[in-house]
């Protein structure tokens, strides 16, 4: 690279300021200032040394250093940095960083202290084993793929929605076809898992649709007044998931997979003409009062 000599050559031979020398050469300013500042910082002066061509000068001032000729910066813990920042309010990562720099003076300086926090914490996915106890939850939900059938009442094509729950410790699966993922689709679909379970759990845990849950919420979810009279009746708790919150029910989200995969998937090339198991035509009606047991499933 010819210019870094000549950069050099203007710059400690005739006294040239910088932009005279960024006109003279066609550099950019701030390119001849790096060049005079690496050469400054490698104690060169002019003339140059004559074996030092214009291949070794350029090396010399850019080459990029070797792991070995870096110095070491002791990383900090982030893992102590981030519990010291949960612990209190008034703890900040300048502060932070001043208690790392008091103990290692070589470290690194406060925009990167904060990029490598920033850094490591998005590498962060904390995931808090669930362990699932027997009888205790059954989690529902409706599969994504739906599978079409000839309404024989008007010979069109409808979809089937397939309602799929699943006990959390067992990972027990039940699933039905309903027309739409309506409120009697939730209260027939609740009623047949637990006649298809043998018994009910202690906890239902169903997704956040309108037709059963009216309000959102983390803490007091409006529960639709029919489904909760079907909870009682049972004897059962309505917990909502938490919206956009999957693994709130994760082992319905596994059986929906295990359902789509195995089940529909496999019969994609069959035509239905209903969605009643017995061939009736119509889905099951609801079940009467005292139809289905009303037991709990033991605890483990």
């Amino acid at each position: 690279m010819r210019s870094i000599r000549e950069i050099l050559r203007q710059r400690y031979e005739f006294q040239r300021s910088l932009r005279a020398i960024s006109r003279s050469t066609g550099v950019s300013y701030g390119a001849v200032q790096n060049v005079l500042s690496r050469a400054e910082a490698k104690g060169l002066r002019w003339p140059l040394p004559d074996e030092l061509d214009d291949t070794a000068l350029e090396a010399m001032l850019f080459s990029k250093p070797r792991p070995q000729d870096q110095l070491f910066r002791p990383l900090p813990d982030m893992a102590t940095v981030d519990k010291a920042l949960r612990s209190r309010k008034d703890v900040t990562l300048m502060l932070l960083w001043h208690e790392y720099k008091a103990e290692d003076p070589d470290g690194y300086q406060y925009s990167q202290f904060c990029h490598l926090y920033r850094q490591w914490k998005s590498a962060q996915d904390p995931v808090m084993r669930q362990v699932r106890r027997f009888g205790e939850r059954a989690f529902l939900d409706f599969a994504g793929v739906r599978v079409p059938y000839v309404d024989t009442t008007t010979g069109k094509v409808r979809e089937a929605h397939i309602f799929v729950a699943a006990l959390g410790a067992s990972a027990y699966i039940s699933a039905h076809a309903f027309p739409a993922e309506d409120l009697r689709a939730w209260v027939l679909g609740t009623c047949l898992a637990f006649e298809d379970f043998g018994g009910v759990p202690a906890i239902i845990v169903p997704d956040n649709p309108k037709a059963v849950v009216y309000q959102a919420d983390r803490y007091e979810p409006t529960i639709n007044a029919t489904y909760l009279e079907m909870a009682q009746h049972y004897g059962v708790v309505v917990e909502p998931a938490r919206p956009k919150h999957p693994r709130d029910k994760a082992p319905v989200e596994t059986g929906v997979q295990i359902v789509e995969r195995w089940v529909l998937a496999p019969l994609r090339p069959r035509q239905f003409f209903s969605l009643d198991p017995r061939g009736r035509g119509q889905p099951p009606p609801l079940p009467e009062a005292g139809g289905l047991p009303s037991l709990r499933v033991p605890r483990m």
